[in-house]
């Protein structure tokens, strides 16, 4: 790898999070795979937020074929053998890089209106909530947490990434940390951004990156 000009290979996804690092320290630029929900863990997602790393030109989320040794069972519908070689279809998988494409930089467009009904403000996160990235409101310039797929269309230029709400008690937009009192899931709300219901009852979200309108 110190030799290298550019890296470009599908590293083992169990060392991901220590390989993409060490990828940054040695300064090499790089093009590899690996699951997007590796984005979300501690040493991941600082390098999206400064700008060091970010998803290829890929179709995000897709499952890939990847050959395995002939000694490895196939099994179900997410294998196939071609050309004498064994193949297994691994979901969520996309690539890697801090090589610039143009796709990096294409503004987005957004045509719906922010409505607070439509919009509900998380109850642990001073932020709303954003289900999809289609309906990204056009017109509020608050803070928005939006589903971790943000990052394949995300234009530096256009917003900036604040943090994310996976066990991430220090960030900044934290404003309620739960005990006993509020639930007895305190331990795994606090995990995640959440939402309160008309009936009162506390809903756990997926991983949302908090964003900000430029």
């Amino acid at each position: 790898m110190e030799q290298a000009d550019v890296v470009v290979t599908n590293p083992p996804f169990s060392l991901f999070r220590e390989y993409l690092p060490q990828l940054i320290e040695y300064k090499k630029s790089f093009i590899i795979l690996g699951k997007m929900t590796s984005l979300s863990t501690k040493n991941i997602f600082p390098l999206f937020q400064q700008n060091k790393v970010w998803y290829g030109v890929s179709a995000l989320n897709s499952a890939k074929w990847f050959q395995i040794p002939d000694h490895y069972p196939l099994t179900g519908s997410v294998s196939k053998v071609e050309n004498g070689k064994n193949f297994v279809k691994v979901p969520g998988i996309c690539w890697y890089t801090n090589i610039d494409n143009e796709q990096r930089h294409e503004e987005l467009l957004f045509l719906t209106n922010y409505d607070r009904a439509l919009y509900p403000k998380f109850d642990n996160y001073n932020a709303i909530e954003v289900s999809r990235i289609a309906e990204i409101p056009c017109d509020y310039d608050g803070v928005m947490g939006v589903p971790i797929s943000f990052v394949s269309r995300y234009n530096p230029e256009q917003f900036e990434i604040l943090g994310i709400t996976e066990d991430n008690k220090n960030n900044p937009y934290c404003t309620k940390i739960y005990t006993p009192a509020d639930s007895d899931r305190y331990s795994s709300l606090n995990g995640r951004a959440v939402l309160k219901l008309p009936d009162g009852n506390l809903k756990k979200q997926f991983p949302r990156i908090l964003i900000r309108r430029k």
